[in-house]
């Protein structure tokens, strides 16, 4: 992490309160990331009106835990190794597999909802988004300083999780599908005030704008997912 973001006061390699520099480094992150999510719900569209596909990738588990595990696999490296990410093409060929296979994923997940509510979940999620980041452009509030408090409201919510999928009560599902959403929609703006810099604590480098349409990609993603929770609750 250290390599990655710093405090707006120190001086990294480029000087990123330079206006030119940041708006440029934030139209590539948004360029990327509005291509993982075109590629994303369209992957989750063809699962949802496609039955064959659907059908096909319920026969076959195997494709799913295969795409699970090179998910994991890629997010650890794109997450951790600094010097990967930052080296193209290999940086965007990781990305791309890891959008494929994220997609996979969310694919099968929505396939297991009416197409209704998947386009009622990615028309709110949009929404929600959309205005997130406004809010995270405009606010005066400083959500930078927040990290340690929201990774620890993750592991909050990753436990309950954990006791509401035993428990599988219909209110508690709602609560935690709701507390979710809430969650990934704080993570939004800390991660939009990352990118910012400007007047935040902390921003990332504007070499590590594949991490930082990462962190976006994953706020937005998983943002959608309890959303649908909630939307397809009955």
């Amino acid at each position: 992490m250290a390599d990655n973001m710093y405090e707006m006061g120190e001086q990294p390699d480029f000087d990123f309160s330079d206006k030119s520099i940041r708006r440029g480094f934030i139209r590539k992150v948004y360029a990327v990331l509005t291509c993982q999510l075109i590629v994303t719900f369209g992957i989750i569209a063809v699962f949802v009106l496609v039955p064959e596909v659907n059908d096909y990738a319920y026969h076959h588990s195997e494709l799913f835990w295969s795409a699970f595990g090179i998910s994991i696999a890629l997010i650890l490296i794109l997450g951790c190794c600094s010097g990967f990410r930052r080296k193209t093409p290999f940086n965007y060929i990781a990305l791309i597999l890891f959008t494929l296979c994220e997609g996979y994923l969310l694919g099968c997940v929505a396939a297991t909802y009416s197409a209704s509510e998947v386009l009622v979940a990615i028309g709110i999620t949009i929404v929600v988004s959309v205005g997130l980041t406004i809010f995270a452009f405009q606010t005066k509030w400083d959500f930078t300083l927040k990290g340690g408090l929201l990774f620890v409201l993750l592991l909050v919510l990753i436990t309950f999780g954990i006791i509401a999928g035993i428990m599988n009560d219909k209110v508690v599902n709602i609560v935690y599908a709701s507390l979710g959403a809430l969650l990934f929609s704080f993570y939004l703006v800390f991660d939009t005030q990352l990118m910012l810099g400007g007047n935040h604590k902390l921003a990332i480098s504007p070499e590590e704008y594949i991490f930082a349409a990462l962190n976006l990609y994953l706020d937005v993603v998983n943002l959608f997912l309890y959303i649908l929770a909630l939307v397809g609750r009955d």
